[in-house]
């Protein structure tokens, strides 16, 4: 085989295998913001009627606690992204520096991640140089496969706030929708909120399984268990608290 294919080739099974971690999307945002969402007003819901027979006052805090959880992932996903994104930038610029004041070293650090993926001899040298021609490629490699850092768009950081809260507001309606069914029944309106809650866990969890590696029912039970336990935190709260002498 010939060195041009060799370099070929190492380019279209080397570099999309590197791109194979698990990134941030924008249904992993969602899925993130949804279960914090749900988890978060599970709790209020499960402490606030241990603690009270008035529908009104759950839905009141229940309510509040979606208000500020939507807007609170919002600015964190905000903010976040803002910080990787600025990162990003700096080291670009770092980088760039670098291949301007020393590239014989930048050059050997391209060498170095192709001779760990096996590459050696002529061929090593070649898809080397290849790199190293193009600045456009060097850098995006460099960014890449030395740094471990991938491009955020200008306007990824709106972005993420938009889905991650408005999953936050999906999330938190799940176990309130009960309470619009039960009337003043508060037990019952409880329990199915657990219920529901719990399956929607599960459900994430199973997305999760799907998308990355591992058990379905593992996973899904073990994402339910989890926000369940957390919910629960709150039942407990507010049981202590609801029957503690005013």
């Amino acid at each position: 085989m010939a060195s041009g294919q060799k370099l070929d080739l190492v380019l279209r099974t080397k570099m999309p295998h590197a791109e194979q971690h698990s990134r941030p999307t924008l249904l992993s945002n969602f899925i993130l913001g949804c279960q914090d969402g749900l988890v978060n007003v599970l709790g209020v819901i499960l402490g606030v009627s241990a603690a009270t027979s008035e529908v009104r006052i759950i839905f009141v805090a229940a309510l509040a606690a979606l208000a500020a959880e939507s807007i609170s992932m919002g600015a964190v996903a905000y903010t976040s992204t803002i910080a990787r994104r600025k990162h990003y930038l700096r080291e670009v610029e770092r980088e760039k520096h670098e291949m301007r004041t020393m590239p014989e070293t930048e050059r050997g650090e391209v060498r170095d991640i192709f001779k760990k993926w096996g590459y050696k001899g002529r061929a090593l040298e070649d898809v080397t140089d290849k790199i190293v021609s193009n600045p456009k490629a060097w850098l995006e490699f460099m960014m890449a496969h030395e740094l471990d850092l991938e491009p955020v768009e200008r306007r990824a950081p709106l972005r993420s706030a938009w889905v991650v809260g408005g999953a936050a507001v999906v999330g938190s309606i799940v176990p309130l929708m009960p309470f619009f069914f039960t009337g003043s029944n508060i037990a019952m309106g409880t329990e199915t909120a657990v219920v529901i809650s719990g399956i929607a866990l599960f459900g994430i969890g199973v997305y999760e399984a799907k998308t990355t590696v591992g058990s379905l029912w593992r996973s899904g039970l073990q994402i339910a268990i989890i926000g369940l336990v957390a919910g629960f935190a709150g039942y407990l709260i507010g049981s202590l608290l609801g029957a503690a002498p005013v």
